[in-house]
């Protein structure tokens, strides 16, 4: 399999390859390997490993950023091989295991909100596969059938002859067993879970208290070198020069290295030390056309694509909304915009890489493991089963740790150059934030009519923007269109559906690009899509006499889900009932990543215009909640990330490159800012949604949607902090 293909595949695979090998052990060449491998305990299959004193190893396919999915899915796995949940333990394996076993265990990418709903069937069916060799395994031992053997908590019982014994003691026998078919296995129902369905506390936060988990950014190895880098400032840019002898004489310092045609770095026995060398290395760029764009630039190309005509535009349509528009009775007409925003990881980019002729090792904390050991292999020229990536829990995700193996490929590239040395790469603050790939820019233009009983009978919706399958994955634009950037905006049912029924509605898209590089952020294109539909239709309802809540409500009655949580959160928040002076209300509802949110924002906006947001409210719909508890914290933390974003979040462009540096002028909620944040789960057992990513959607449009309701001025524009509120 060529590289191309293995990442391609990593994201289409999780079906069908994971299901037929729940028990392809590792070869063991030596007396060694096996001792070592009996002290490890007996594989059962990929998913459980069982220890002799009755400890069950749940290996996890997805990363963990803090999101919880280590838990969630040890969850699933343990509802279906019922062992003692005080007797689990996870672990992680790596990209190269998976590919030496025909990648057993599938893809290994954790974005979009898929952790849990894309494995969910397939580790569930490696739970009760166990369970069922482990019963198998017992009965075998007492000439018993199996249907007369059960199982609690590890314990396997035979009632009839009032024999028991553990999981341990039976698990070398059942790991010599033949799998059951898992198209054969029944699952358990949900409604029926003891394990999953439970707030059953994290897996991993011992480690994170207690200062023993190490993050990427904390290993060291033996005899380790330190590299920093700079890439050229503008995007698209090219180093041109650099004097090296200007660093003649400083401590520490081994070489300035050439990492790629754009990016050069220093290596030296610390990382400060290979810091501030880099810092006072003259170096001359050409910074390329791309040096000629700014932030007014691109905002008039962006407002060129809400007009233009005679190009393919993605989208779709009912009716003759511009018709319906043209001749309603009112016409309410609006252009938002949405800027560029960073990730903003806690942990910056870094990757420590070991490159021999014969093998390369990568040591990084990245969000899709076969991607970095595709990246690490390609760039030390070496083939797919000559590289080895170990995966470290990740100071942060969101997107930027994906498919975009930058920092990944440039540690390889550096430690290339000294063979066999490890080599940690640490990305700046100031380095991360200039060399992102950015959630993207838009603009988008709405128009609507209303007829005489307040009704609304068209919408027309243009959405502005850069592409991200433009930057990052050309297959996805089909015929010069790219519907992905219409996210939550859609007409078929099922990942991010379009919530309301309009007789006459278009909906279009205008590719517009820039040279600043976007990728993935959290929420992606329904944070931008969920401003411009869900404020527009405050507007609108305000235009036809309407309270928010009802006139969306009138709209909703083909899209129950899109409904039931919109009430929900409106109940919760007391919608109607009064507030205390000065404190309003606002509302929004969106769906995405498979999941159905809304959210009602409580805030003030004092006399000089600064916006206190007070409390919160959240309504999600994921069909199954795994663990209640890690899905408040998930939208307590998107409602972090969220506000953030809304308050004041923006990467502008200057000289062609980013102008926010640091976190001075690119600031992070305060704790003291946050409000009482009150989620509500309104599942309904029949679907496999997301968590981490649906709920951001709507905290903006809310919160924008309350300031309207306070000043009597919409909002239109992000962030808050640029504008004039008082």
């Amino acid at each position: 399999m060529n590289r191309r293909k293995f990442i391609l595949r990593s994201a289409a695979a999780a079906g069908g390859g994971l299901a037929l090998g729940f028990n392809l052990p590792f070869s063991l060449s030596s007396a060694a390997a096996a001792q070592t491998a009996a002290a490890a305990g007996a594989e059962i299959n990929a998913w459980v490993v069982v220890k002799p004193n009755d400890t069950c190893v749940i290996r996890i396919a997805r990363s963990e950023m803090g999101q919880g999915t280590i838990t969630g899915l040890a969850q699933l796995v343990v509802e279906e091989l019922e062992c003692d949940w005080k007797k689990v333990a996870t672990e992680q394996f790596t990209a190269g295991q998976n590919l030496a076993r025909k990648r057993v265990w599938g893809e290994m990418s954790t974005g979009g909100s898929r952790g849990i709903r894309i494995s969910q069937d397939y580790v569930r069916r490696g739970g009760a596969a166990a369970r069922m060799m482990l019963l198998q395994a017992a009965a075998d031992e007492w000439n018993v059938p199996v249907g007369e053997v059960t199982v609690a908590n590890g314990v396997i019982t035979h009632a009839a002859s009032q024999r028991s014994t553990t999981y341990g003691r039976v698990a070398g026998a059942a790991a010599r067993l033949t799998p059951p078919d898992p198209k054969t296995i029944q699952l358990r129902d949900p409604k029926e879970w003891k394990i999953a369905g439970r707030p059953m506390k994290r897996l991993d936060t011992a480690d994170k208290l207690n200062g023993a988990k190490i993050y990427s950014i904390d290993l060291k190895l033996p005899g380790m070198l330190h590299a920093a880098v700079k890439a050229c400032p503008v995007f698209g840019g090219k180093l041109v020069s650099y004097d090296e002898s200007k660093l003649s004489g400083r401590p520490g310092v081994h070489r300035v290295v050439k990492v790629n045609d754009s990016t050069v770095g220093v290596v030296a026995n610390t990382w400060w030390r290979a810091k501030t060398a880099l810092d006072a290395l003259p170096i001359v760029w050409d910074e390329g056309a791309g040096a000629t764009q700014s932030s007014a630039t691109i905002a008039a190309r962006l407002k060129e694509g809400l007009t233009a005509s005679g190009e393919p535009l993605a989208g779709w349509q009912e009716g003759d909304a511009l018709k319906a528009i043209e001749g309603a009775a009112k016409k309410v007409e609006a252009v938002y915009s949405t800027p560029f925003l960073a990730h903003a990881t806690m942990e910056p980019m870094n990757a420590t890489a070991k490159v021999t002729p014969d093998r390369v090792e990568v040591w990084v904390p990245t969000q899709n493991a076969e991607a970095s050991l595709a990246a690490a292999t390609e760039e030390a020229g070496l083939p797919l089963d000559r590289g080895e990536v170990y995966k470290l829990d990740l100071g942060g995700g969101f997107g930027r740790r994906g498919g975009t193996q930058d920092y990944t490929r440039q540690a390889v590239a550096i430690a290339k150059q000294f063979p066999g040395v490890p080599v940690k790469l640490i990305w700046t603050r100031e380095e991360d934030q200039a060399h992102d790939f950015y959630r993207p820019i838009s603009q988008c233009k709405l128009s609507a009519g209303v007829d005489e009983s307040g009704k609304l009978v068209g919408l027309h919706i243009r959405v502005s923007g850069q592409s991200i399958n433009a930057f990052l994955n050309p297959q996805g634009i089909k015929d010069g269109k790219d519907m992905r950037q219409l996210q939550g905006l859609s007409k078929e049912p099922g990942d991010a559906q379009f919530g309301y029924t309009v007789p006459n509605l278009l909906i279009e898209y205008a590719m517009r690009n820039t040279h600043v590089p976007v990728g993935p952020w959290r929420g992606v294109n329904t944070n931008q899509n969920g401003v411009y539909l869900e404020c527009f239709m405050d507007e609108v309802a305000r235009a036809a006499g309407q309270d928010p809540l009802e006139f969306r409500r009138a709209l909703m009655a083909n899209h129950p889900k899109h409904l039931a949580v919109l009430n929900a959160a409106a109940d919760k928040a007391g919608w109607g009932k009064p507030l205390p002076a000065g404190v309003h209300r606002g509302i929004a509802q969106f769906m995405g990543y498979g999941s159905y949110s809304a959210a009602v924002a409580e805030l003030s906006v004092s006399d000089k215009g600064q916006v206190r947001v007070h409390r919160m409210v959240l309504a999600l719909n994921c069909g199954h909640a795994v663990n209640p508890d890690q899905i408040a914290a998930q939208v307590e933390g998107s409602v972090a990330y969220g506000l953030t974003a809304t308050l004041y979040g923006e990467c502008s462009v200057e000289n062609g490159r980013m102008v926010e540096s640091n976190f001075h002028d690119y600031p992070i909620l305060r704790l003291a800012e946050m409000p009482k944040v009150e989620t509500v789960i309104v599942p309904s057992y029949d679907f496999w949604g997301g968590v981490g990513e649906p709920t951001i959607s709507v905290v903006a449009p809310s919160v924008m949607n309350a300031i309207y309701a306070a000043t009597g001025k919409p909002v239109r524009s992000l962030p808050l902090k640029k504008l004039t509120l008082a």
